[in-house]
């Protein structure tokens, strides 16, 4: 592919559902029958362009080809899903949201309206919650109680808004104050129920960010797990090393359970920053020993490591992940304070923030460690890459490149 670093690489297309273009196993099976060896496929998270996607590839696999072991033929695979950039802008990016979410163009027309008019009426409030219940496709009222459906989606949408505003206000104070007394800018809302519309904002980005939750899990157990199973069956030499980033470790980690119990091509699995629970894993969860995580033994189906890389360093994961995750999933939450409180809460923590939680004998090694002495061959493996990696997206790094190249079993020694 003309512009990308490493060669041969193939692209791997699913929309929402998961369903891909024909032949797309064929293809990848074409790579084995070349001579391929191992196979890394990476997915990417947050990101509205294809063409960004590939770009993103191309800068992550640059190092590999002067970090593979003699005798390894190296192929690569980037996913690309329709997912969406987050931005930090006062209202979501309604282009990006538009082209993740073409069929909810009206609706997304009417929020945009909404969040930059702020109308201070109960009203307005109420419409605003009945859009984003349709933005992400869920009823009314009782459904979260049956599960799967976020509170925040179904709970009053002006107590919604308003525990936001104040999760969001409080992290703005305590931003504030450790910025050696910096005055905390005032909200840009006005007074009563129009400062509300700050909640607002945010409300619209976890519903966002709930449909991308449920787009990628789906996309890897009904799409990139059930392809890479079909290739397995024509090509069971070939080595497959998954990598994903943010919302994309999530789709890699799910396609481990779109794989049929006969099939284990899946000898690595690498999760940067990985935009779901720390639990995910776990036999039984701390605090519910009745429940178990959601990815409960799917370690099982990787015959070596799963490594999660995580860092201190991202906000993202250590205060926004827990807010969305409590409030989607905790019928209380709307009724107490949010924010930090919910970021110290270990039931709500991402793996990307501080590895794999509730797993006995998970190995936690420092980057330093790994890139000295290489990734355990076996079991899950949080290694703290805080030293590298400084935000969310800060992933792109030679340091990363190589923990895939260890886990994977491909690298010199």
């Amino acid at each position: 592919m003309s512009g990308m670093s490493v060669e041969p690489y193939r692209e791997i297309v699913f929309d929402k559902d998961g369903d891909g273009p024909a032949g797309q196993a064929a293809g990848l099976v074409a790579l084995a029958r070349r001579g391929v060896t191992d196979l890394v496929v990476f997915a990417h998270g947050w990101n509205n362009s294809p063409s960004g996607a590939t770009r993103w590839y191309s800068d992550f696999f640059a190092p590999f080809p002067g970090l593979l072991a003699p005798g390894v033929e190296a192929g690569y695979a980037g996913v690309i899903w329709p997912s969406m950039m987050f931005t930090d802008e006062p209202v979501p990016d309604f282009r990006a949201l538009v082209t993740t979410l073409p069929e909810k163009e009206r609706t997304l027309v009417r929020l945009t309206e909404l969040l930059v008019l702020a109308p201070p009426e109960e009203p307005a409030f109420r419409e605003f919650g009945a859009l984003l219940r349709e933005l992400a496709d869920v009823g009314g009222e009782g459904l979260a109680a049956a599960g799967g459906v976020p509170e925040f989606l179904v709970a009053d949408p002006v107590e919604v808004c308003a525990a936001f505003t104040e999760a969001l206000e409080a992290e703005a104070q305590e931003a504030g104050a450790q910025e050696a007394g910096a005055p905390v800018p005032e909200a840009a809302f006005g007074d009563g129920l129009g400062r509300l519309w700050k909640g607002g904002r945010e409300a619209m980005r976890q519903a966002t960010y709930y449909v991308m939750k449920r787009r990628a899990g789906q996309v890897g157990e009904r799409g990139l797990g059930p392809l890479l199973a079909e290739v397995a069956r024509a090509a069971p030499g070939l080595r497959v090393h998954l990598v994903g980033h943010s919302m994309g470790a999530r789709l890699v980690a799910y396609a481990l359970r779109g794989l049929p119990g006969a099939h284990r091509p899946v000898r690595s699995l690498t999760l940067l920053q990985g935009a779901f629970s720390h639990y995910a894993f776990a036999a039984r969860l701390p605090h519910d020993p009745a429940r178990s995580g959601a990815l409960r033994d799917m370690q099982l189906r990787v015959r070596g490591p799963v490594v999660a890389c995580h860092s201190h360093h991202d906000t993202a994961l250590g205060v926004m992940y827990p807010l969305a995750s409590r409030a989607a999933r905790d019928s209380a939450s709307l009724a107490g304070p949010l924010g930090r409180l919910a970021a110290r809460d270990p039931r709500w923590g991402a793996i990307g923030w501080d590895g794999v939680q509730g797993v006995p004998g998970a190995a936690r090694r420092t980057l330093a460690a790994v890139l000295r002495d290489g990734v355990p061959a076996s079991g899950c493996v949080s290694v703290d890459a805080a030293e590298a990696v400084r935000s969310h997206s800060d992933v792109r790094r030679p340091e990363l490149a190589r923990v895939v190249v260890s886990a994977a079993r491909i690298g010199r020694r």
